[in-house]
């Protein structure tokens, strides 16, 4: 097979918004989306109406450059991309002239055959983050990746490729930083110098377009922020889902799950959710109910709502081949499914038998998939949970001569699972009118946080699992998904009791919080490891709850600017080497106050990397110099969580679900530091949307240690909060003589715990 490689620009033309450069092999397009993102697409057969599945905003109107004999410059505020005219390479640099990265000299972009390849070059102390759903290392430095959506069952903590594709990284060298995204849905490569003796990294597709958006803003946070504002971002989610939820593979009756969902209550272990697997079905077919085990689900589901519990069904695209069974009659009839050229409809066996596959890249399609929902809307259901979606058949790879619409198997693919998450979100946010559906997907693609929630799929009960599904978390944060989760407990497997103690630990500093299991496996409820052993998930689980005024917080943030809930230390220390060193690369940030250091089910004491500053242990409030690594306590009673110094940290009352109000009272606690500080209070409803129109209460928090003065802004927002009271604690200050004052007057509280009403004026409280 010939390789061809972009040769000299033959010519260089500016057309409306943009730059078009031609060589005898291909022709490249330029367009600036923002001072700090410009796509660069190259392209022998280029197709202006092949929309991105992942990108939602538009490219700037005008595109500016000059030219001379050897090179073409474009320049924005913020980054300088230089193109090299013969033979043709691009190279960017920050608006001050620093190199960022740009095109191996000799090779750059090239074909095999359809295979499109762009060389880069690689500097010496070049570290990579992101991908999204990859195991190995945090610094992928040395790893080479594939992305084909691919059902793994049985993978190992070094398995690629596994059920999502991602494909965008970060960049970090010389003390700088910048992104790149390549939206291609073909099967992709990215290697960061595990091939290339380290002179270089490459990234390809086995066909399409080049096309990437390069990032240039100096800081990961900042690129974070510019790939979700081209990407989208989440919406609130339903606070319900935040809460703990229970999983099985199958709880295998409404008896069964009504039962569950009693003895959560009979404990007091608090919990929001209950799932129900393929077996609630009749006969595997999707928007169906098993007439005698499920025989009444509307009945069911108001028991379990009047427990204050919500449902998830599952639900995979196999429709089932079978004359008089809805879906599929109204799919044949309407020609909604997959076909091979001929125009023959695909089969191909899973859970049902055989079954063909919805073509979710029509809309006609997606309309018809979500109105099939009402089958699960009518009866209550509101949480859909979109499984198999790789699309994963048996055989587990599809004929590529499999068609969805104009296109084949390969070149959609890696976008088959976002696509159907869509179509699920679309249909039941219509069906649900005014509240919010929970959508959770196991495959996806760039783009997906608009749509729905992930978690990482099928994982195994032992430790080195549970180390990999937090690194996992924390490099999906990272390409704009927040709200994530694991299989808590492992899903194939029998966890030990320390490990499943310990992973329910991790599991209230996990996005979604899940406890799940495979069939054959021991039961996983919290009550079924002996009475010592649930005390401690139960205190675990009751601390989750105490923390979701943080989390929703923390949630709103993410909705606003993209910043993850979990996050690897990489954002927030990213010129620190300590933090990706293997032994630390598992710590990670809750928000931006609590740090997090997962330990092994078999370790008592862990050395944890404290950052540059101040900390305190969560649980003690023990005080620690930072910028050192330190030997912590780790008994299976307490993970090692630590705060932030300046930290600002609200918290509620014991509740049993998120729907219960509780006493009314918003616990605010502040750490004691000598930077300021501040944080974003944030509530809502937590069902509806009304918050789009205003209906919530927002609050910013101030410390001020200069000033000695903690402030509590003017409210926003219409929403009436659930807190009539503020209780604020105070952790490592001392308080002087006269204690507290409040708005000039003085007050002296016991100890350092002051409690004031929740009212709309501006309150200072001085210290």
């Amino acid at each position: 097979m010939q390789t061809e490689i972009l040769g000299n620009a033959k010519s260089v033309d500016k057309q409306g918004n943009v730059l078009i450069i031609k060589t005898d092999q291909a022709i490249a397009r330029i367009w600036v989306y923002s001072p700090a993102v410009i796509r660069i697409n190259v392209s022998r057969s280029f197709n202006e109406h092949d929309p991105s599945f992942a990108v939602i905003q538009t490219p700037s109107e005008t595109i500016n450059y000059t030219e001379s004999a050897g090179e073409i410059a474009v320049i924005t505020s913020e980054v300088k991309l230089l193109i090299n005219k013969s033979p043709l390479r691009f190279n960017f640099y920050t608006a001050g002239g620093k190199v960022l990265s740009g095109d191996d000299p000799r090779f750059g972009i090239n074909w095999q055959g359809d295979r499109v390849i762009n060389y880069r070059k690689l500097f010496p102390d070049e570290r990579f983050i992101g991908l999204g759903e990859k195991t190995g290392n945090l610094d992928r430095r040395g790893s080479h990746y594939v992305n084909w959506n691919t059902d793994a069952p049985l993978h190992d903590t070094r398995t690629d490729p596994l059920y999502k594709t991602f494909p965008f990284f970060i960049g970090l060298h010389s003390g700088l930083t910048y992104g790149l995204f390549f939206d291609n849905t073909y099967k992709s490569y990215f290697d960061f110098g595990a091939t290339t003796n380290e002179q270089m990294s490459w990234f390809g597709a086995d066909g399409g377009d080049m096309n990437y958006y390069f990032f240039g803003a100096q800081s990961v946070g900042e690129i974070i922020e510019d790939y979700t504002w081209l990407t989208g971002r989440m919406e609130m989610p339903p606070l319900w889902s935040l809460g703990y939820q229970q999983c099985r593979w199958s709880y295998m009756s409404a008896a069964e799950v009504l039962n569950i969902a009693e003895n959560f209550r009979k404990e007091k272990i608090p919990a929001d959710v209950l799932y129900c697997d393929i077996d609630y079905m009749e006969g595997f077919k999707i928007f169906t109910w098993n007439k005698e085990t499920f025989a009444e689900p509307e009945s069911f589901i108001a028991k379990l709502k009047a427990m204050n519990f919500r449902l998830v069904t599952i639900v995979d695209p196999g429709i089932k081949v079978e004359p008089g069974y809805q879906q599929y009659d109204e799919g044949l009839a309407n020609n909604y499914f997959a076909t091979y050229p001929n125009g023959e409809n695909y089969t191909a066996d899973v859970w049902p038998g055989s079954c063909h596959f919805p073509d979710f890249f029509r809309e006609d399609v997606r309309e018809w998939w979500g109105a099939a929902f009402s089958a699960l809307t009518e009866p209550g259901v509101e949480g859909f949970w979109n499984d198999m979606n790789e699309p994963a058949a048996w055989g587990q790879n599809m004929p590529w001569l499999v068609k969805f619409g104009d296109k084949y198997m390969p070149q959609i693919r890696n976008a088959y699972g976002m696509q159907m998450a869509k179509a699920t979100y679309e249909g039941t946010r219509k069906l649900l009118g005014n509240k919010r559906p929970f959508v959770l997907t196991r495959a996806a693609y760039s783009g997906t946080q608009r749509y729905s929630a992930i978690w990482t799929g099928d994982n195994s009960a032992y430790d080195a699992h549970m180390l990999l599904g937090q690194r996992l978390v924390n490099s999906l944060g990272i390409t704009g998904m927040s709200l994530t989760g694991v299989d808590i407990g492992g899903f194939t497997g029998d966890p030990t009791p320390a490990l499943m103690v310990r992973w329910n630990s991790l599991g209230v500093y996990t996005p979604m919080f899940r406890n799940h299991a495979m069939q054959g496996t021991k039961m996983r409820e919290p009550w079924c490891w002996g009475k010592e052993n649930e005390a401690v998930i139960k205190k675990d689980i009751e601390l989750r709850y105490r923390l979701l005024p943080y989390i929703y917080s923390s949630f709103y943030q993410s909705h606003q600017t993209g910043l993850p809930t979990s996050r690897t230390l990489a954002i927030n220390y990213t010129t620190d080497n300590n933090v990706f060193d293997v032994k630390y690369q598992n710590q990670f940030l809750f928000g931006d106050a609590l740090m997090v250091a997962p330990v092994e089910s078999t370790k008592f004491t862990e050395e944890v990397y404290l950052p540059a500053g101040t900390w305190f242990r969560f649980s003690t409030g023990e005080k620690f110099a930072g910028g050192r690594a330190v030997i912590a306590d780790a008994p299976l009673t307490d993970l090692p969580v630590f705060v932030k110094a300046s930290a600002i940290i609200p918290m509620q009352s014991l509740v049993q679900s998120t729907n219960e109000k509780g006493d009314g009272i918003l616990e605010v606690n502040v750490w004691h530091g000598t930077a300021a500080n501040s944080f974003v209070y944030y509530e809502d409803d937590g069902v509806s949307y009304d918050y789009e129109k205003g209906g919530y209460f927002k609050r910013r928090i101030t410390y001020d240690p200069g000033k000695r003065l903690i402030s509590f802004a003017e409210t926003e927002g219409s929403f009436t909060s659930k807190y009539d009271r503020i209780k604020l604690v105070l952790h490592g200050f001392s308080i002087g003589e006269h204690g507290f004052k409040i708005n000039g007057t003085i007050k002296v509280p016991a100890g350092s715990v002051l409690v004031f009403n929740n009212d709309t004026q501006i309150i200072e409280i001085a210290f």
